[in-house]
C-alpha cells in the first residue's frame, strides 16, 4: 500500500513533487466527462518516468488477433481503444530552456483534485537549470456539460527572470500505444492547419473508420489585462497550434487560457466534424473561463446532489466513496447505448478499454439503485443490442440453434480476448446478463422492459446452456465441464458451484418470464416466438430437466458448498500462510504455483450467495463465508465489496468495515499495486454497494424494500438515497436509529429492520 495523498472529504491532495509515484498520480489525478478523458499527466513535457495518455468514448482500431490458427472461435482482429491525440499540451520556453520537472528545481509543488468543482489544480515554484524561478498555477476541466469541451488555465510569473516567457498551446498526434509493439499506424489526418485564430487537427482511425476532429483556439493576458501578441504559427506533421512570447520582467505574470475540443463521429456528423470542433472552441472563448468554471461547478453540484454518499468521523472512507463516484461518473455519461464502460475508463489502456461483466455486476446496480434509471437502461440496451454478435460468439464454438454467449471482452459484442482458459471458459459472465434485467425488474418494479428486450437475451443464454451441459452417467446428473469460475485462479476446473448454479437460476428466470410475458405482455410474447422461434413444449422440457438434475458440488461434513472438483483435495490453509513480501500472489509467483494453491483471486461461491441472497438462510451463508474468505487474497478489484457486503450481513461489522475500506481506497492506497496502470473504474460503485447493501442491509424481498442496518465503530452516521421503483428515500443511519424520509414519489411502506415503516 501507498499513503501519500493527503486525506480530506472533498479533494484529493498531493503535496510535494513525488517523482517516484508519478504514474500512480498520473492515474488519481485523471479527468474526464464521459465524452473523452485523460491521465493526470502534467500539462508541459516530463522526459523521465511517465504514462501520457488520452482517449475519446467509442473510437476503436481493430488489432490483429495474435493467435495460433488452430484456436478456432477467435476474430481475426480484435477492438482495442486507441490513444488519442494530446489535447492538453501547454509547453513553456523561456530563451533557451524548456519546463520539463524531470530536469528542473522543484522547489514547491501541490495539486489538487477538487470533486465538487470537477476540476485539477496544480501550483509549483521552480527553477530552471540556470537559475531562472518561475511560479506556475494550472487549472485544468473536462466539461460535464459542454461534452466536447476541454479548458486549461496556465499561468507563470516571474519570480527573477527577466526576459521572453513563450505559450505553447498545442495539439499532439505523436502518440504510441504503451501495449503496442508492433508499430502499426493507427491514425490518419486528414487534415491539419490554422483557421485565423484556432488550430485544428482532422483523424481517422485505419480499418474502422471513426473520426475525431480537435480544435483549440486561446486568449492571453499579462498581469491581468490583455495583451499583444504576435503568435508563431506551429504547423508539423503530426503538431499544430501556437507559439505566443511575452516579455516579463520579475513580478510579471502571464496568463494563458487553453481552449480545446474534441468532436467524434460518434455524436457529430462526419461531414460537419471540423466544423463543429471550430465552432466549440470560438465559443467557449466567447464564453470566458469563469462562465465556464461556475457551469462545471454546477453540473457537479447537481450530481453530488443525486448520488452523494455522507459519512460523519470517517475522512478516509468519505473521501474514498466521493472519490469512486466521481471517477465512475466522469467516465460513463449515459447518454448512448452506443457505449459501455471500460474497466480504466479514460485512465489506460488495459484491457484494450473494452467492456467486461463487471458493468451488470457493478455498475448497472449501482445505476438502477442510486437515482439514474435512464443510465442503467443504456447499459442494458447496450447488450440488447449485440445480442446478434452474442449468437455468433456461440456459434463460432459449435453451440448453435440461436445460443447466445456473451463476450468476456468486447467493444461491438464480438470476443476480443485471446486467452482461452477465459475466453472458452469462463462462460459464467452470461448468467449476469440475465442476472441485471432481473435487477431492472426488481428496482422499478416493472416487466415493461423485460417484455419488450430482455426475454429474447434470456432465452438466448438459456438455450447456450441447454446445450452446454453434460449429462453424467455415473451420477445421473447434469454437470458443466471445462470452466473457469469467478475464481481465475482455478482454471478448466469442472463442476463450478457458482457456474452451475447460475445456469440453474438463469433457466428457472427465463422459464418465469416467459409464463409471465405470455399472460401480460401478449403482443410482446408472439413476436418474440416468431423471432426467436421458440418451441416452448420442447425447450421448457429440456430446461426443467436441468434444473432438476443440476449436479452442484457439496460438502455435507462442513455444510458448505464445494467451489469445483478437486477444490477439497488442495492444501487448505489461509492467506496469512503467504509472506507479506509475496503478495499480490500474481506479481510473484509462478501461474503453475497459483493454480496448485487454494488461494482464490475473488469472490467465487460467495458471489453466488450475495446474487441469489434470497435463497440461502443466514447459517449457510456464515459457514461458506467462515471456509472461503480467509483463502481468498483480493486481487481482483470485484472481491473486496461483495466480502464485505456479505460480512455486514453477518454481523461481522469489524471485517465488514476492512473490507470496505480496501474496496474502497483500492486505488488512492494502491492495495495491490497496479494504479499506475490505471484505475479500477467499473468495481468502483462495489464500493457504494457495500455502504447501502452491505451496511444499511438493502435488500427487496416479496417486493418489499428493506433495511437492516449496521454502523462501523469508526462512523457517527452515514446517509445516501437510493431510487426505488419511481419513488427517492433517504437514510441516515446513526448509532441510536435509522430514519427514512421519503423526497420524491408516492407513500410507501418499507422495513426497518423486520419492523414496518410508512412514508
Amino acid at each position: 500500500m501507498k499513503q501519500y495523498l493527503k486525506i480530506d472529504e472533498w479533494n484529493i491532495i498531493e503535496e510535494g513533487f513525488q517523482a517516484d509515484n508519478l504514474r500512480m498520480s498520473e492515474s488519481i489525478f485523471s479527468l474526464g466527462n464521459g465524452h473523452f478523458g485523460e491521465r493526470g499527466n502534467f500539462e508541459e513535457p516530463y522526459s523521465s518516468d511517465s504514462y501520457r495518455a488520452s482517449f475519446v468514448a467509442g473510437i476503436t482500431f481493430l488489432n490483429k488477433t495474435r493467435v495460433g490458427w488452430w484456436k478456432n472461435g477467435y476474430p481475426l482482429f480484435s477492438t482495442s481503444v486507441p490513444l488519442a491525440a494530446d489535447w492538453r499540451s501547454v509547453k513553456l520556453r523561456l530563451i533557451d530552456e524548456e519546463l520539463d520537472l524531470a530536469t528542473w528545481g522543484v522547489n514547491r509543488f501541490s495539486r489538487k483534485l477538487d470533486m465538487q468543482a470537477g476540476l485539477t489544480h496544480r501550483e509549483m515554484e521552480i527553477t530552471s537549470p540556470r537559475g531562472h524561478r518561475l511560479y506556475v498555477e494550472v487549472t485544468h476541466i473536462d466539461h460535464i456539460g459542454r461534452s466536447d469541451l476541454c479548458i486549461i488555465e496556465y499561468s507563470v510569473k516571474s519570480m527573477n527572470y527577466t526576459g521572453k516567457v513563450s505559450l505553447l498551446p498545442l495539439i499532439n498526434l505523436d502518440v504510441r500505444c504503451k501495449e503496442d509493439t508492433s508499430g502499426e499506424k493507427v491514425w490518419n489526418i486528414l487534415r491539419a492547419g490554422i483557421d485565423d485564430d484556432c488550430a485544428y487537427l482532422w483523424t481517422q482511425t485505419r480499418r474502422e473508420d471513426a473520426q475525431v476532429c480537435y480544435a483549440t483556439t486561446y486568449t492571453v493576458k499579462k498581469n491581468g489585462a490583455a495583451c499583444a501578441t504576435h503568435p508563431i504559427r506551429v504547423e508539423q506533421e503530426k503538431q499544430v497550434g501556437f507559439s505566443i512570447g511575452v516579455d516579463v520582467k520579475p513580478g510579471d505574470s502571464v496568463r494563458l487560457v487553453k481552449y480545446a475540443a474534441i468532436s467524434s463521429s460518434l455524436y457529430c456528423d462526419r461531414n460537419k466534424l471540423m466544423e463543429h470542433a471550430l465552432a466549440e472552441v470560438r465559443q467557449a472563448k466567447s464564453i470566458g473561463m469563469e462562465h465556464l468554471k461556475n457551469e462545471q461547478q454546477q453540473a457537479w453540484s447537481r450530481i453530488w446532489d443525486d448520488m452523494d454518499v455522507q459519512i460523519d468521523g470517517d475522512p478516509a472512507a468519505q473521501q474514498g466513496i466521493r472519490y469512486n463516484i466521481f471517477q465512475l461518473r466522469q467516465a460513463y455519461l449515459g447518454d448512448s447505448p452506443r457505449l459501455n464502460i471500460g474497466p480504466k475508463g479514460f485512465t489506460g489502456e488495459k484491457y484494450g478499454g473494452n467492456t467486461y461483466w463487471n458493468s451488470e455486476l457493478c455498475c448497472v446496480p449501482f445505476f438502477l439503485t442510486a437515482t439514474q434509471q435512464p443510465v442503467a437502461e443504456n447499459l442494458l440496451m447496450y447488450r440488447y443490442n449485440q445480442l446478434p454478435k452474442a449468437i455468433e460468439n456461440a456459434a463460432k464454438l459449435g453451440i448453435c440453434g440461436g445460443a447466445a454467449l456473451y463476450p468476456q471482452v468486447t467493444y461491438n459484442g464480438e470476443e476480443c480476448h485471446n486467452e482461452w482458459e477465459i475466453t472458452f471458459e469462463e462462460i459464467h459472465r452470461n448468467n449476469i446478463i440475465v442476472f441485471a434485467l432481473l435487477q431492472h425488474a426488481t428496482l422499478t418494479g416493472s416487466d415493461a422492459y423485460i417484455a419488450r428486450y430482455g426475454l429474447e437475451i434470456m432465452i438466448a443464454v438459456s438455450r447456450y446452456w441447454s446445450r452446454r451441459v453434460s449429462f453424467s452417467q455415473p451420477k445421473q446428473q447434469y454437470v458443466i465441464l471445462g470452466v473457469t469460475g469467478p475464481d481465475e485462479y482455478e482454471n478448466n476446473v469442472d463442476n463450478n458451484w457458482y457456474t452451475n448454479y447460475s445456469c440453474v437460476k438463469c433457466l428457472r428466470i427465463t422459464l418465469h418470464y416467459i409464463e409471465l410475458v405470455a399472460a401480460q405482455y401478449p403482443d410482446d410474447y408472439a413476436r418474440i416466438r416468431r423471432t426467436v422461434n421458440l418451441n416452448l413444449r420442447e425447450e421448457a422440457e429440456r430446461w426443467n430437466d436441468i434444473i432438476n438434475r443440476m449436479y452442484l458440488p457439496v460438502d455435507s461434513r462442513l455444510g458448505i458448498f464445494v467451489q469445483n472438483d478437486g477444490f477439497m483435495d488442495k492444501e487448505l490453509q489461509s492467506v496469512d500462510a503467504i509472506p507479506p513480501d509475496e503478495r499480490p500472489i500474481n506479481q510473484h509467483w509462478s501461474w503453475d504455483r497459483i493454480l496448485r494453491s487454494c488461494y482464490i483471486k475473488q469472490s467465487d461461491v460467495l458471489l453466488g450467495l450475495y446474487l441469489f441472497y434470497t435463497d440461502f438462510d443466514l447459517d449457510t451463508v456464515r459457514r461458506n463465508f467462515e471456509f472461503y474468505e480467509p483463502m481468498t487474497v483480493h486481487e481482483s478489484s470485484l472481491s473486496p465489496h461483495i466480502h464485505a457486503i456479505l460480512a455486514a450481513r453477518l454481523g461481522k461489522v469489524e471485517k465488514a468495515y476492512r473490507l470496505f475500506l480496501h474496496a474502497t481506497r483500492l486505488d488512492l492506497d494502491d492495495y495491490n499495486n497496479e494504479t499506475q496502470d490505471g484505475l479500477h473504474i467499473t468495481s468502483m460503485p462495489g464500493s457504494w454497494l457495500a455502504i447501502v447493501r452491505g451496511f444499511a442491509g438493502m435488500q427487496v424481498r416479496n417486493d418489499t424494500l428493506q433495511f437492516n442496518p449496521v454502523i462501523p465503530a469508526q462512523w457517527r452516521s452515514y446517509a445516501f438515497k437510493v431510487n426505488f421503483r419511481k419513488r427517492t428515500i433517504r437514510l441516515c443511519v446513526t448509532p441510536e436509529e435509522t430514519r427514512a424520509t421519503l423526497l420524491k414519489g408516492e407513500p410507501v411502506d418499507i422495513l426497518i429492520n423486520g419492523q414496518v415503516v410508512s412514508l
